[in-house]
This record gives C-alpha cells, sequence and structure tokens, in this order.
C-alpha cells in the first residue's frame, strides 16, 4: 500500500516541480521532473499529468520554475511580461478543450501590469510574480474541498430513503486530477468522511481507463468501499441497483450550463435522466468559461487512434482499423440537475448570474 504522498498528482517547492506519471499508473508510483514550460507542454499534451484543475497548477508551477532559475536571463520588468504572456500562450495549446489553463493564463497575464505598477525593482518584480503564481497551488485545495462538502450536503439532502448513498461517477477527478482531494471524487470523499455513503461505482473509463487505472487506485488507497463497472454497463445498474445520484467533473462548463467532459459522460447524463436519477457536475468557477454561451462552441480535443486500439502497447483491435477517438463530449443543460462550484451548488440556469455577481464582489 502507497502512503500519503504518492496520491499527489504534483509535488512543489519554491525552484523544484514534480508530478507522478500517470501513464505508469497503477503499476508504478513514479515522479517525474518538470524543469520548464516546454517540460510541463509535453507532460500534459502526453498524459502523464491530467484532469482539467491540475494541468493548470502544473502549468503554472512549471513557469515559476523557470521564472526562479532564469532571472539572470532579464534586464528589463518588460522582458520578464513578454516571457511569461509567451510561455503562458504555449501552455494552453498543450490540451485546448480544458479552459482552466486558459483561465489561469488569463489571470496571470492581467496581474503583470498592476504588479509593475507596484514594484519598480526587477529582482523583486519577479519574486512576487511567483510568489502569485503559487497561489493557484493552495486555492485549487481549498476549492476542492468546498465543492465536496457542499456536493455532499445537497445530495444528502435529496435522499428521501435515509439509507447510505450509491453514487455512480466516471473517469477520474480525485487528488490525481487536481492538487489534492478532487472534485467529483471530492464529494464522494466527503459523503464518506461524512457516515453516508454505501458504495462508490465508477466506469472503467475507455478508451484511456482512467477509472481502472486512477479511481480504483485512490479508492483502493482511501479503502473507499467501491465497485467498478464497464461503460456500457451503466444503463443495466441504474435499472436494478439504487444509485442515489452521478456525480462527474468537468474541463469546460459554458454559460447556458452545458459542459464538455470525458467522453462518456453525455451518456450517462441520458440514462440517469430516464432514470430519473440526479446527475450533476463537479467543478471549479476556473473550468466555467462564461465566453462561450453553448456547449456547440466547444473544440472537442481528438486523441490518437492507438488510444483504442492498443493497451499498454498490446494490440486489440484489428490492424488497419478506422477509428474516431473524441476525448470528450457535450452534455446539454438539461440534463444537469446541478453544478456544484467552491460557491455553492447551481442549477445551469442561474450559472452565469451567480457567477457574474461573484466576480462582481
Amino acid at each position: 500500500m502507497q502512503d500519503d504522498q504518492t496520491l499527489k498528482a504534483i509535488r512543489y517547492q519554491r525552484g523544484s516541480l514534480s508530478i507522478l506519471d500517470q501513464l505508469k499508473l497503477p503499476d508504478q508510483s513514479i515522479y517525474i521532473p518538470i524543469n520548464s514550460v516546454d517540460d510541463a507542454w509535453k507532460a500534459i499534451h502526453t498524459m502523464s499529468i491530467r484532469g482539467a484543475p491540475a494541468i493548470a497548477v502544473c502549468g503554472v508551477l512549471s513557469l515559476a520554475v523557470e521564472l526562479y532559475h532564469s532571472q539572470s536571463k532579464f534586464d528589463t520588468i518588460a522582458s520578464v511580461q513578454q516571457f511569461v504572456t509567451d510561455q503562458l500562450n504555449y501552455l494552453i495549446t498543450s490540451r485546448p478543450t480544458a479552459v482552466n489553463m486558459t483561465e489561469g493564463a488569463q489571470t496571470i497575464i492581467d496581474y503583470l501590469i498592476p504588479l509593475s505598477n507596484k514594484q519598480q525593482d526587477l529582482s523583486q518584480y519577479i519574486n512576487e510574480l511567483i510568489v502569485f503564481m503559487e497561489q493557484f497551488l493552495e486555492r485549487d485545495l481549498a476549492d476542492n474541498h468546498a465543492i465536496g462538502q457542499y456536493g455532499a450536503k445537497a445530495i444528502s439532502e435529496n435522499n428521501t430513503s435515509h439509507k447510505k448513498l450509491n453514487i455512480l461517477t466516471h473517469c477520474n477527478t480525485g487528488s490525481l486530477a487536481t492538487v489534492g482531494f478532487g472534485t467529483a471524487l471530492g464529494v464522494i470523499r466527503q459523503l464518506q468522511a461524512n457516515d453516508n455513503l454505501e458504495l462508490a461505482y465508477f466506469t472503467e473509463t475507455r478508451p484511456y481507463n482512467q477509472g481502472s487505472r486512477l479511481t480504483a487506485y485512490e479508492l483502493v488507497h482511501d479503502r473507499i468501499p467501491h465497485t467498478m463497472i464497464c461503460d456500457s454497463m451503466a444503463g443495466l445498474l441504474m435499472r436494478t441497483q439504487p444509485i442515489h445520484a452521478v456525480v462527474v467533473g468537468a474541463d469546460r462548463v459554458t454559460a447556458n450550463g452545458d459542459t464538455a467532459n470525458k467522453i462518456g459522460t453525455y451518456q450517462l447524463a441520458i440514462l440517469a435522466k430516464h432514470h430519473k436519477i440526479p446527475f450533476y457536475i463537479a467543478a471549479p468557477t476556473t473550468s466555467i468559461d462564461l465566453n462561450k454561451k453553448t456547449g456547440d462552441e466547444i473544440v472537442i480535443e481528438q486523441r490518437p487512434s492507438k488510444e483504442m486500439t492498443s493497451i499498454k502497447g498490446v494490440n486489440i483491435a484489428a490492424e488497419g482499423v478506422q477509428v474516431w477517438n473524441p476525448s470528450f463530449d457535450i452534455t446539454p443543460a438539461n440534463l444537469i440537475t446541478g453544478i456544484i462550484t467552491e460557491h455553492g451548488v447551481f442549477k445551469p440556469d442561474e450559472l452565469e448570474e451567480k457567477l457574474l455577481s461573484l466576480r462582481k464582489k
């Protein structure tokens, strides 16, 4: 059994960053160093690290590390600003569907000028910029705990049977997809902590098996009662077993509540609607993109065919077969019961108004 450290997707201290290589899980727990933005881009693109919140934090901290070790190459604050802007725009291209990296990049870019108005010393400017970037780490962890608490409360209050709850989730949304605790899996963790969880069902999540490789790894580690199912078993599960809620994460939520998440989410939402099971999205507000009005505006990433035709390098499909492999699908807002954020649980049709009100505060 691994110690708690193995469940941290990201290890960071000033000037040093490493990530748990999720391509090696569950067989090996290996941390790989991230010494530059280029290292982070490759790790994100190849899915050595994945999960929208973790992608953003990894990207931002990789820039903090590179800034820390290359301070001497800058001679003006303007040169720092140009470097930071270019590197952040590059990181955004690593996995374009997840909005958190874009959101994080814009937050930092918006901070560059106000910081220069406050701090004129070059060395101090870089130091304060690094401190600002490091705050992404603690903020994500705090947001996840809040999501867990709000989600567990909403689902428990919706339970009229007064029995412990069976929850179904999809993909991996736990400590390995975030800085820690998780979003949808964080809700499950909180239900367990509250002694309200009977069983966590989760899909294997083909084609990349984030469920069987990663969610299983976390649930076994935390001794949370669980059962894994194949993706194609969800309908029968809902018909024959008491499922009290489906909770999944999000890579991007649009202003109207449409949600991009791991492929297979849409069909779970349809099945939940048919079986009258509440369907929740658990995501920090950094995953909500108010610049896009509906899910039709989201670009869906296409992944390599080998992810479907092989597992761990072993071919499982007929040679030469043609493949369609979208990494995400869009779940329409009308299939979503609520969106669990660090500020509370919102209905899709009130999401934009609530968020704009929060951002004005």
